[in-house]
């Protein structure tokens, strides 16, 4: 059966807005995240308060994405790559929502921090593992954008890296604990901190097998590469 062009055209056209609206939550996501790191390493209340309310308007995104695809369904009925394009559009609105519930809690406990005395060099550190993960979650978003199956490929083998910082950070906070208990709550709160970010990753790399899916019709046969996380943590 041959598509109506004028339907084909309309159809483009809604997935372009939708994908439009996918890259605005990619960004806010990402300004959050550096945002809430620097509110943290500068103590910057504002910044901190400003980033925890932000957050609604990545929700308010999703739940427009959500709304879209639903509608998108329901009127254009699509079938094959075309409904496979509008199911991915919705797991990632679902994990770049998951990723402003992250920053919003890091921009929580850093003005928690902002009351204790502080670690040396843990908040410098923070951030430059925000930024790592940032550069993440950005170039899974570009290869959505490109259907760049090389980029996303490329973005999964990163999440070690990332793995890697947050079980440095572990092991220093872990050490400060042990040396002086005054610093058990402040470095409590720090590593919840790198846990949130390093959450942040695994959603990047998840956006990542998306695309994978996008473009090929399958998930990655192999399993993600991972390190072995300190803390207990999985």
């Amino acid at each position: 059966m041959i598509k109506d062009p004028h339907i084909v055209r309309g159809f483009d056209r809604d997935l372009e807005a939708v994908q439009a609206m996918i890259m605005k939550m990619g960004g806010l996501v990402e300004t959050a995240l550096a945002d809430a790191a620097k509110a943290l390493e500068t103590q910057d209340e504002a910044l901190a308060e400003q980033v925890r309310r932000g957050d609604r308007a990545i929700d308010e995104l999703e739940e427009a994405v959500n709304a879209e695809c639903a509608r998108l369904i329901a009127l254009r009925a699509p079938i094959a790559t075309d409904l496979r394009t509008v199911l991915t559009v919705m797991k990632i609105a679902s994990s770049l929502e998951r990723c402003g519930d992250y920053a919003k809690n890091l921009a929580k406990r850093a003005l928690v921090l902002g009351t204790m005395a502080p670690i040396p060099g843990a908040a410098g550190a923070i951030r430059r593992m925000a930024r790592q993960v940032s550069a993440q979650l950005k170039d899974a978003l570009d290869a959505f954008v490109s259907r760049d199956v090389g980029m996303a490929a490329e973005v999964r083998l990163r999440d070690q890296e990332v793995d890697q910082m947050y079980n440095a950070l572990f092991r220093e906070f872990l050490t400060h604990m042990m040396e002086d208990t005054r610093n058990i709550s402040a470095c409590m709160h720090l590593h919840f901190i790198a846990k949130n970010i390093e959450r942040v990753g695994d959603h990047a790399t998840t956006i990542a097998e998306q695309v994978i899916y996008l473009a090929t019709g399958n998930l990655p046969d192999e399993a993600r590469p991972k390190e072995g996380l300190a803390g207990g943590a999985a």
